[in-house]
């Protein structure tokens, strides 16, 4: 019996989050998304009133929300039960216009035409087999559309845990792939070469890859809450890429 990590076994832990997670994250996200991820993904897209983007694997789709509320024309996709669910309650409930549709990203269904923009936002890194995911998402596109992913970074990815044990940051494996345990499921660690070669072969241009840093009072706001904070002002925890479809 193959023992491989499978996209559906993926889906089912995920599936596991609790709503109380889901609802801590309001509006804006968690801490790193908040300072870390959202403003760079949002310099990058630049003006998206009017503009069709996919938010391909938008979990409880805040930022999807995020989008709608700044004018673009917001389609969400989310394989899981539990966060498409939660992501369609807050659109009855708030009524953006956002459409939600519950599809596993290397599976999507006809989504009525290409879209200006997809971002793919702390996903890839959590499918097994992401190779079809991120082709869905190129594929997904018009040409000259952008395309936008981030993932922990891989030369950083367990940053706050060994600099909270040892001060500093130490790493040991980086050029295999080996899944990396989470509170709910399991992330892959690949390396950078492995995506950014995959979104190459895709026939994409790279644009710009980002990899921030916190803001130093930033830092010390939360230091009390999360002590190691301070770790995510000399290293990148995320890598944020930015392509174009030719």
């Amino acid at each position: 019996m193959s023992t491989e990590p499978t996209n559906d076994a993926a889906i089912r832990q995920w599936n596991t989050i609790p709503l109380e997670a889901l609802e801590a994250m309001e509006p804006y996200g968690d801490f790193a998304k908040r300072h870390l991820i959202n403003p760079v993904l949002l310099r990058m897209l630049g003006e998206v009133s009017g503009r069709r983007i996919l938010d391909a694997g938008c979990g409880h789709g805040y930022f999807s929300r995020m989008l709608a509320s700044r004018g673009a024309r917001v389609t969400g996709v989310e394989p899981t039960d539990r966060m498409f669910g939660y992501a369609t309650e807050k659109e009855h409930a708030l009524r953006q216009g956002i459409e939600y549709v519950q599809a596993d990203l290397t599976q999507l269904p006809d989504l009525d035409g290409p879209f200006d923009t997809v971002v793919c936002s702390m996903v890839l890194a959590a499918i097994p087999d992401w190779k079809p995911a991120m082709r869905a998402c190129v594929e997904a596109l018009r040409p000259g559309g952008l395309f936008i992913f981030s993932v922990n970074h891989p030369a950083f990815e367990q940053l706050l845990s060994t600099w909270r044990e040892h001060g500093d940051y130490r790493l040991h494996r980086y050029l295999e792939e080996y899944p990396i345990p989470q509170s709910h499921a399991a992330d892959f660690h690949r390396p950078l070469s492995t995506y950014l070669n995959e979104l190459a072969a895709l026939g994409c241009r790279l644009r710009e890859v980002a990899e921030p840093g916190l803001d130093p009072q930033a830092a010390h706001e939360a230091h009390d809450t999360t002590p190691g904070i301070e770790s995510y002002v000399h290293l990148p925890n995320f890598l944020i890429v930015a392509a174009e479809r030719m």
